[in-house]
């Protein structure tokens, strides 16, 4: 299962505690606020690509949508997501519960600039009814990001 990955990937740094398992589903930015009384811009969604036949992904705020033109521009070709299928293969977490830990090796991370605004965000933890609290320093570190990007809009005040 991806969440026990994803525990065994944040033991190793003595945070698996820090994990939360909902008894209702977190599988969308809506529930997943509702679950953690938040609200739905702090929660950081994982969105899977492909990218010259490899797996991305790009973690924004929950308010944030991918801006075609921008993402265009920054990796020279149109958005294309990963089906259910081959984010589960590629990635190796389902979709629901998708999050730049205990990924699969080769899946090159990025965070977008939307979350920069927050001085915590709340990403899945491999599974429909789970996630973790993290500052944004923390993200950085635990995700093994490549870069800060800018692909998004209608995050902006």
């Amino acid at each position: 299962m991806a969440i026990e990955k994803v525990k065994e990937y944040f033991s190793q740094y003595g945070m698996a505690d820090r994990i939360r398992e909902f008894e209702v589903s977190s599988a969308t930015v809506e529930l997943a606020a509702q679950a953690l009384g938040c609200e739905p811009c702090r929660i950081a969604k994982s969105l899977s690509f492909l990218v010259d036949g490899h797996a991305i992904l790009i973690v924004t705020a929950g308010d944030a949508k991918n801006d075609n033109a921008k993402y265009k521009a920054r990796f020279g070709c149109k958005a294309k997501m990963l089906t259910p299928e081959q984010t589960q293969t590629m990635v190796g977490h389902a979709v629901g519960g998708v999050c730049p830990f205990g990924i699969n090796e080769g899946v090159t991370v990025f965070l977008d600039e939307s979350l920069k605004r927050f001085s915590t965000v709340f990403p899945a933890c491999g599974s429909s009814n789970s996630a973790i609290e993290l500052s944004i320093e923390e993200l950085e570190k635990y995700s093994g990001f490549e870069s800060w990007i800018d692909v998004c809009k209608n995050w902006q005040s």
